[in-house]
């Protein structure tokens, strides 16, 4: 499989870290939203599209955000478990990916390719300032059709694209 498509969506979060959402189509036939590009310690980053773990009441079997002390359908106080995956849970901060990468090969592809089309996004952004804020971006040549104040471009084919089976 190969990425067709990479659209990113620059955004500001409270604390900044939080740079730019992205959307990658795969094959122009499989579309993965909610992927985060992410200011680290160490440089940017993406994370995966991810949702808050739930844990069920005893009493109602109603699902609550791990950690929550007590029930939001029936109010009973909830045990404070220190289960297994504990260490598992503060690594991630109770969030749980919803599609990712199994191999660090595709890990890699996947944050080259966002990225790229980040760094290419971000560089143009600034150099045109009424379009900042408001890109929406295909990799390739910058000679994409316009949609209102956003760019959309194709990702040109390339001879050291890899194709990744699944």
């Amino acid at each position: 499989m190969k990425i067709t498509e990479v659209r990113i969506f620059p955004t500001e979060s409270k604390d900044g870290k939080l740079k730019a959402f992205a959307t990658m189509t795969f094959d122009d036939w499989f579309v993965v939203r909610n992927v985060k590009v992410i200011q680290g310690n160490n440089g940017l980053f993406v994370a995966m599209p991810s949702r808050k773990a739930v844990d069920s009441c005893p009493k109602c079997n109603f699902k609550n955000v791990v950690g929550s002390k007590y029930c939001n359908q029936c109010g009973s106080q909830l045990e404070q478990r220190q289960a297994a995956d504990e260490s598992a849970r503060e690594a991630y901060g109770n969030h749980m990916d919803i599609a990712h990468p199994i191999t660090q090969e595709c890990r890699v592809y996947i944050q080259e390719k966002i990225l790229g089309v980040y760094n290419k996004e971000i560089g143009r952004a600034s150099s045109e300032p009424e379009t900042a804020g408001k890109v929406k971006a295909r990799e390739g040549s910058f000679g994409g059709e316009k949609t209102g104040s956003r760019q959309s471009e194709k990702i040109p084919e390339m001879e050291d694209s890899k194709d990744i089976e699944l």
